[in-house]
């Protein structure tokens, strides 16, 4: 069989809700993403076999197969196909199982990952509410409530019951907020993340022209670069008697990010050095309910899988759609907080829900190339209890 290598990684810099990237339809952010890769690697276009991209939102502008649409606001030729997944917040990073998996069986060769979210444009969870507001039903059925019955699947329950269950305390889970910002604004001060960010003309909601000449928007517009420990502990709580804050939350976000992966035929035909190789996926269901503490047991599993230790990995990319994720992670599997996020994440760069997966894989690849690492694991929890985990390895 066939490796698979990650030969190009990009992402745009984290825009906040109807902020700097609002302006931007997300297919033509998404072909942004789409040219990039194709001028960092200098691929000719047409080898490329297809185009994967994770949208959890796909409603409106986001709808009919935005990854296909992305195709066609692009560079790429009309031959190129694309397909559009969902699986929650994992979606890119299923998009990249996928496409590991494409050019490891050796059907195609050369394949982009990635994803898009616009949450200013797309509201989260329109998907769901929208027909239900109007009389088209639900998602939940008489099946899953017979397996379920009384059940609420929430995020924010499941959050705080990885509070209650791993005996977190609000204290450290309002410093763990912090240290996510502290991260982000050294990586960013230290241009950490210049290379893997892709520089897009900044374009918000009410731009009267979306011609005249802008500025780039280049840094994660969700860093707090004057947060502080009194500021975060006095945000109002989600939950009336929890203990995360909107402050410890992902930040809602738009972006896109991608990564282009290739077998050896593919490494042969563009005649450039892969960044690392793919050397675990996994994806594993969990409880639906607490939700989000797949991340766990799915890391567990690829350890097992692959003989590895949690010690020989260099560095963890845990996303931070809620503090008490990574916080619960890093308690379960004595794991050292060293390693973990060491940039920020999404409770200081933005959680751009479909394209999340493949801007932690960009992020985790420079981070690597730059710290000399060997391995890197991201472990992602997605909507419906599953978590995605991949393992890398810089070349």
């Amino acid at each position: 069989m066939s490796e698979a290598y990650i030969v190009a990684a990009v992402r745009t810099a984290g825009g906040r809700r109807q902020g700097r990237l609002s302006g931007w339809h997300p297919v033509d952010l998404a072909a942004q993403v789409l040219n990039a890769l194709v001028d960092r690697t200098g691929v000719d276009p047409s080898l490329l076999d297809d185009v994967i991209l994770g949208c959890v939102s796909q409603a409106g502008e986001q709808s009919t197969n935005v990854a296909r649409a992305a195709v066609l606001a692009s560079k790429l030729p009309q031959t190129v196909p694309a397909t559009t997944i969902d699986r929650q917040c994992g979606s890119s990073q299923q998009a990249l199982h996928f496409a590991a998996q494409a050019v490891m069986s050796g059907t195609q060769d050369i394949v982009i990952a990635g994803g898009v979210e616009s949450m200013s444009r797309v509201p989260m969870g329109l998907p769901h509410w929208l027909p239900k507001k109007n009389g088209y039903g639900d998602y939940i059925s008489p099946g899953i409530l017979v397996h379920y019955p009384n059940a609420v699947f929430s995020q924010f329950d499941g959050a705080e019951m990885l509070v209650d269950k791993y005996n977190l305390s609000k204290s450290d889970i309002d410093a763990f907020a912090l240290a996510s910002h502290q991260k982000a604004i050294t990586a960013t001060r230290e241009g950490y993340f210049d290379n893997e960010i892709l520089p897009v003309a900044v374009k918000t909601a009410d731009d009267d022209s979306q011609d005249k000449p802008s500025e780039l928007h280049r840094v994660d517009e969700g860093i707090r670069f004057d947060a502080t420990l009194d500021s975060i502990s006095q945000v109002k709580l989600i939950q009336e008697g929890g203990k995360i804050s909107a402050a410890a939350a992902s930040q809602i976000c738009d972006g896109a990010s991608g990564i282009m992966v290739v077998n050896e035929r593919g490494l042969k035909a563009l005649g450039v050095k892969p960044l690392a190789r793919i050397h675990h996926i996994s994806v594993l269901g969990d409880d639906p309910v607490i939700m989000l503490e797949g991340p766990i047991p799915a890391t567990k599993r690829a350890l097992q899988k692959t003989g590895l230790t949690l010690d020989e990995i260099d560095l963890y990319e845990v996303n931070e759609a809620f503090a008490s994720i990574p916080m619960a992670w890093l308690q379960a599997l004595d794991a050292n907080p060293d390693k973990l996020n060491i940039h920020g994440g999404a409770i200081a760069l933005g959680h751009p829900l479909g394209a999340t997966g493949t801007k932690l894989m960009t992020t985790l690849v420079s981070a690597l190339q730059r710290t000399q690492g060997r391995y890197g694991l991201q472990a992602v929890c997605e909507g419906g209890g599953m978590a995605n985990v991949t393992i890398v390895e810089r070349l």
